[in-house]
């Protein structure tokens, strides 16, 4: 079985490296200095397309770029890292389109209780992990991971690239509501934020005017895509898990504000 070195990439054999220091991030290089290179010797690339892996071949990567492939000599500046591969496997980075970053490496009962810098040092050590199990890109799909990806993306440490939805959406009941049942409930207009909402994990919002205004929230603060609930779920206490959540209205109301930011809903359903 041949041992594998890991590239970096949303697409096949196009993008940066997992493994060197220092091309972890998403920051581009400055145009002024020239990008660094790093050449892999005598590598067989699985590209995820043919059946096999390839003869020996070499690849020159440029900054976050792979500048050449092929089983020739590849001219490389004279100080580029190079990388013998004696036979080894290059593969590009797997994509995990359904991930929690800041959740994953919590526990539910920590999570409700802890320091949130307890939690943003343990979703960093997650994300290093992640990238090392050679998952170079990631689709957050609930969380605060905004400053995790922005960690990242800076080079303050390795991670895989973060496309973040920011908070959950969910109404009252639903899957990404944490309130008490006896403490929170019934809430006012004016209502004061469940901490669960204040850290930036869920959002509850109700009816139209909410849920846009949930959207375009998380849609200020960067987010590249939309989570709503629209099911119940285990890791909620009070919404059974066959239930339908929002009614269709409401979710038309998202799906508009999120397309006028040019971009899309997932929601979570088990039904």
């Amino acid at each position: 079985m041949h041992r594998s070195f890991r590239l970096r990439c949303p697409r096949m054999l196009v993008g940066t490296l997992a493994l060197l220091p220092g091309l972890t991030g998403l920051a581009a290089e400055p145009s002024s200095a020239p990008a660094p290179e790093v050449l892999f010797r005598d590598v067989r690339v699985f590209d995820g397309k043919s059946g096999g892996l390839s003869g020996p071949t070499a690849v020159l990567v440029r900054g976050n770029t792979i500048a050449a492939v092929g089983a020739g000599a590849i001219p490389a500046n004279p100080a580029a890292t190079v990388i013998d591969g004696r036979g080894r496997t290059l593969m590009p980075g797997l994509i995990d389109a359904h991930v929690h970053m800041m959740m994953a490496d919590t526990p539910m009962g920590v999570l409700m209780s802890a320091d949130r810098n307890y939690v943003a040092l343990n979703a960093g050590r997650g994300a290093t992990a992640t990238l090392m199990r050679g998952f170079t890109s990631v689709r957050d799909v609930g969380g605060p991971s905004y400053g995790l990806k922005r960690a990242i993306d800076q080079g303050v440490l390795p991670g895989p690239r973060i496309w973040p939805s920011g908070a959950t959406i969910s109404q009252t009941s639903g899957h990404g509501d944490f309130r008490s049942p006896n403490h929170d409930i019934p809430a006012g207009p004016n209502r004061d934020l469940h901490f669960s909402e204040r850290l930036g994990f869920t959002t509850v919002a109700d009816g139209r005017p909410q849920v846009l205004q949930a959207v375009r929230e998380q849609l200020m603060k960067g987010a590249s895509h939309i989570k709503l609930m629209a099911g119940g779920g285990v890791s909620s206490d009070y919404d059974p898990l066959d239930v339908t959540q929002y009614t269709e209205d409401e979710m038309r109301a998202a799906v508009e504000a999120a397309a006028a930011w040019n971009t899309y809903v997932t929601v979570h359903a088990y039904t």
